[in-house]
Formats: structure tokens, C-alpha cells, sequence
């Protein structure tokens, strides 16, 4: 199952489309929420129930000590978000103050998250927050590079309204060079779409140069229960937001499947003798009509 990580310019939605995300996949789950800028779920959507003994700060004193601690620490740090423990969080950053000591420990938690995936067939999902952009570059601080580098998918989290659009205008391009140079290359790059504004699919993929992976609509009731926990709305297992998160699970399943095997069979280079023949076999047969 891929890894998935969810990226925005602003405010665009990344934590709760990542929480649709992770309890409404028909398969195993995995939020990991790595925004530097700190975790929000556990005093929303959770509403204090776990406290700064969970999470992810703590990996990094484990991660000093080797990989098997590292992976003992990740597995003693996940909280089950339903009953069965299919859909489950690492809590994230209570300060962030903290996300300076984890800067060592992206990588081995990115591997650590890709043998949940590829092993044991979880749908992974990243909250990897707000980009931040250096010099051209993804923020070594502010941003948990090597996760986005090793990410089968890198989703920028963008709304249909002009705002989101001119934000995440100027991101792309860095984003798509970062990953070309350092990631998994350029094609792991895709929007999620939150459908609140005028713009369709097809618009923003034309203005931002990219493709829509997936859409999601705006569904308020469904978002303020991600946002702030409490009692689910009416009809919650049935709200538009969830059912097309589902799809969208499947989506992003079939994407990083067709980039796996483009990875395993790249396209032959082209033969210029044969460019040649089928140009001249073309002139030939419009020659005839």
C-alpha cells in the first residue's frame, strides 16, 4: 500500500483530509501527523484524551538508540482511533520547539512507515503541515524533507478558490525540482482538491500545472467534527466527505501502483531509424487521402 503525504501552502485542510483519509481507507490505516508546526488532533479531534506521553517527539530519543528501538518506541506510541485498532495516529508535536530534534530522525521513521506499508499493508498517511521554502528549497527544520522525499505520492492539499490557487502557485515548481533531485522524482506529485470554491479539477490542474489526484467536497458538519471532536454529526459513516475520501484511498492506490511499475519498466528510448519510418509511413497514408 503506498505512502501517502499531504502538503499545503496555507491552511488548506491537510490535517482534516488526512483524517477522512486514514478512518474512511477500506484497508488498514496509519495517520502519522509530522507537522513541525505541531500536532492538533489530539486536542481536537481527541479532545485531550492522550496526552504528551504519546507521540511522535519521543521517537527521537529511541531513534539515538538503534533501529529496533526506534520501532518499539513507533509501535508503543500509536493510538487506535475505532474500537478494532484498524485505523490508528502517532500523535503529533505538543511543541514546536521540538521538531529540532527529530531532524535526524525523519529518514528512519520514513522506513519504518514504508515496512508498515509494504509489509503489513496499512495505508499510510503523512500530515506533513505547511511547506516551507528556503532558498528553493524544502526547509530542513520547518518541513520533514526526507518523508515528502520518500513518499510514493506527495499530495498538495489545494481549495478551488483563487486564494488557495496563487499560494500554491509558487510552490510546485520547488516542490517538483525537490522531488526530481532528492525524492522519488517529479511524478509523485499530485493535488487533492477540497471543492469549496468555483474552480473544477480540470481548472486547477491547467493553473498549477499538475494533476488532481483527487477531489474532495466541502462537507462543514463532518469537517468541524475532525476539527474539534465531540459527538459525530447525523448520518456521519454516510457524509459525502467520507465516501469520497474512500474513493480517493482507491485513487491514490492505482497512482502509486501505475508509478511503481513505470519505476520497474521505463519506456524504451526512442530509435530515430524508426521515428523516421513511421514519419514517412504517415506522409504516405496523408498523401493517399
Amino acid at each position: 500500500m503506498p505512502v501517502t503525504a499531504l502538503v499545503s501552502a496555507k491552511s488548506a485542510g491537510v490535517t482534516t483530509a488526512a483524517l477522512a483519509l486514514t478512518l474512511a481507507s477500506k484497508r488498514p490505516s496509519l495517520l502519522a501527523e509530522c507537522d513541525p508546526a505541531g500536532g492538533t488532533i489530539r486536542a481536537g479531534f481527541l479532545q485531550g484524551k492522550v496526552g504528551a506521553g504519546y507521540g511522535l517527539y519521543h521517537l527521537a530519543a529511541a531513534e539515538r538508540t538503534g533501529s529496533d528501538a526506534l520501532a518499539n518506541a513507533f509501535a508503543n506510541h500509536l493510538w487506535p482511533m475505532d474500537e478494532a485498532g484498524h485505523r490508528k495516529l502517532l500523535p503529533g508535536l505538543t511543541d514546536p520547539a521540538q521538531a529540532a530534534a527529530l531532524g535526524r530522525t525523519w529518514p528512519a521513521l520514513s522506513e519504518v512507515m514504508h515496512v508498515l506499508a509494504d509489509e503489513a499493508g496499512y495505508d499510510v498517511f503523512i500530515d506533513a503541515g505547511r511547506l516551507a521554502i528556503e532558498s528553493g528549497r524544502l526547509h530542513t527544520t520547518l518541513t520533514p524533507a526526507p518523508l515528502l522525499h520518500q513518499a510514493d505520492l506527495v499530495l498538495l492539499v489545494v481549495r478551488s478558490t483563487e486564494q488557495s490557487l496563487t499560494l500554491a502557485r509558487h510552490l510546485v515548481d520547488p516542490l517538483r525540482t525537490e522531488l526530481a533531485e532528492r525524492g522519488s522524482g517529479p511524478d509523485a506529485l499530485g493535488l487533492l482538491l477540497i471543492e469549496d470554491g468555483p474552480y473544477r479539477a480540470h481548472q486547477v490542474a491547467e493553473a498549477l500545472k499538475a494533476p488532481v489526484l483527487a477531489a474532495l467536497p466541502w462537507d462543514p458538519d463532518t469537517a468541524g467534527y475532525f476539527t474539534g471532536g465531540g459527538r459525530p454529526p447525523r448520518g456521519y459513516g454516510r457524509s459525502p466527505l467520507l465516501r469520497h475520501a474512500r474513493t480517493a484511498t482507491e485513487q491514490f492506490e492505482a497512482a502509486a501502483s501505475r508509478r511503481h511499475i513505470q519505476q520497474q519498466y521505463p519506456p524504451r528510448p526512442a530509435n530515430p531509424q524508426l521515428a523516421g519510418v513511421l514519419q514517412r509511413l504517415s506522409e504516405k497514408g496523408g498523401s493517399r487521402g
